[in-house]
């Protein structure tokens, strides 16, 4: 029977799936927390990267050996988005993996006062014309900026990969190549041609020759070579695609129905996404190449669990400074049950858990309104940032709605922030007016990318087919 392996490599995790192309059934999964962060300046984020390379390797061939004697008819590969790693001819790193966290581009620069002023300044209102998102520290485009206003871009014969296309060009051990879906997520793409924007980069003054080819999303850009089939356990030649965004990927894991559902991913951060087939022009939402013709409307942000973990950690800071309390237990379990206990509303408290800006605007703040005698209890507190996360996410999709999205009747909740929390799950369901259901599998994104590697191999008929094979819990 054939088995597809999707691999998901990110600087928090790395998690390779093996899945069954006649039923959709999760044959062998295998993870690892990511090794490999380097110590560098305050504010920037460096990854070792070809030790990511190979933890890759090391946990995809767990999971092969997991799953038996099961032939192994194509790879798909997904990662973290945004970041970059130069890469030289030999396929050496010639630079750390510079990740989407790094603070640098927000650093001043000659005479401006950041790289993202300088490039807002130079591109002027070609920025995020038709780019899908706008400069960002962290992003590949403001990482290259960086790095060529600095000196430190390397010679001519380097490519700037992203982390998931550097592991496909290891398993085929040939140069990178990338698709739309990371190469949107530099602020250097023509989300709408699908190509390299040239008149971005010369007002930028960037090197077309730096960036990789880019291919259509799902394409078999090569087969697993002999190097990487034996540390993998297998046999050269396996199909291998390129890689695609992780939020895609664990998208297009976790959605039956392409026009009618709508995912909300919660963990570290947030995401709202849909599938959609035009382009939606940048505000608070970015339009992100998917599959095919179609593109994926995203409202992301940072409420989600970074929000939920400030309320934590103040209340551990309440016990210990207090009390004198070291506090040894989840206190997100407290926190829910409390939260559970007040009525929908929160008796007139509002939250609003914006708390670290948004992507449109970095000095947006949190708020909490209504405060009264009867409602400031740690309860409330809770309440209301939930239904304010419920809140911000509702309030995107609107948006689309407003820029032509048709209505979705069922929302899809992924990520441990959903998971986890059942209560949010209710107030996500509530407060959308429509029921959500989550997938009866883990690691979304892996899957994802080995639905796609079965689709584009010709394992799986189409990507309807793949939705269909998507199985929900008890829904909301």
């Amino acid at each position: 029977m054939p088995y597809f392996l999707g691999i998901d490599v990110g600087t928090t995790k790395i998690a390779a799936v093996i899945v069954d192309s006649t039923n959709g059934r999760t044959v062998a999964a295998a993870s690892a927390s990511s090794l490999g962060r380097l110590l560098s300046p305050e504010g920037w984020s460096e990854w070792d990267a070809d030790r990511a390379i190979q933890q890759a390797f090391e946990v995809a061939g767990e999971a092969i050996r997991g799953a038996g004697a099961g032939e192994i008819a194509g790879i798909g590969v997904t990662g973290q988005m945004h970041g970059t790693v130069l890469v030289g001819e030999d396929l050496a790193a010639l630079t750390p993996f510079i990740g989407w966290q790094d603070r640098r581009g927000n650093a001043p620069l000659g005479e401006y006062p950041s790289a993202v002023a300088a490039m807002r300044a130079l591109a002027g209102p070609w920025e995020g014309r038709r780019t899908g998102c706008r400069f960002a520290t962290g992003y590949l485009g403001t990482t290259l900026f960086w790095l060529a206003r600095s000196g430190l871009l390397p010679g001519r014969s380097a490519t700037a990969a992203f982390l998931p296309d550097y592991l496909v060009a290891r398993l085929r051990g040939a140069p990178p190549v990338t698709d739309p879906t990371n190469a949107a997520s530099s602020g250097l793409l023509d989300v709408v041609e699908r190509r390299w924007d040239e008149e971005l980069l010369g007002l930028l003054d960037l090197p077309r020759a730096v960036l990789p080819e880019v291919r259509p999303t799902g394409t078999i850009v090569g087969t697993l070579g002999s190097k990487a089939a034996t540390m993998l356990g297998l046999s050269p030649g396996v199909p291998t695609l390129n890689a695609l965004g992780d939020n895609q990927a664990s998208f297009f894991g976790s959605v039956g129905d392409l026009g009618g559902d709508v995912l909300i991913n919660v963990g570290t951060g947030g995401q709202i996404s849909a599938a959609a087939p035009a382009y939606v022009s940048p505000g608070a939402l970015e339009t992100r190449p998917f599959l095919g013709e179609l593109n994926l409307l995203v409202g992301a942000g940072h409420v989600g669990g970074t929000a939920y973990a400030l309320l934590r950690d103040f209340v551990r800071e309440i016990g210990r400074e207090v009390s004198g309390v070291v506090e040894s237990e989840n206190l997100y379990p407290l926190l829910d049950r409390l939260a559970a206990g007040v009525p929908s509303g929160a008796d007139g408290l509002r939250c609003d858990p914006r708390f670290a800006g948004t992507r449109v605007d970095p000095g947006q703040r949190g708020s909490l309104i209504g405060l009264t005698l009867q409602n400031f209890t740690l309860g409330h507190l809770a309440r209301a940032l939930l239904e304010g996360v419920a809140t911000t996410f509702r309030d995107l999709y609107r948006e689309m709605i407003a820029a032509g999205v048709t209505p979705r009747g069922r929302l899809i909740g992924s990520g441990n922030g959903i998971r986890r929390n059942p209560l949010l799950a209710e107030i996500l369901s509530e407060t959308f007016g429509v029921p959500l259901v989550t997938p009866v599998h883990t690691e979304e994104a892996a899957r994802g990318a080995a639905l796609l590697a079965a689709v584009g191999t010709g394992g799986i008929s189409s990507l309807a087919e793949a939705g269909r094979l998507i199985a929900y819990g008890v829904g909301r």
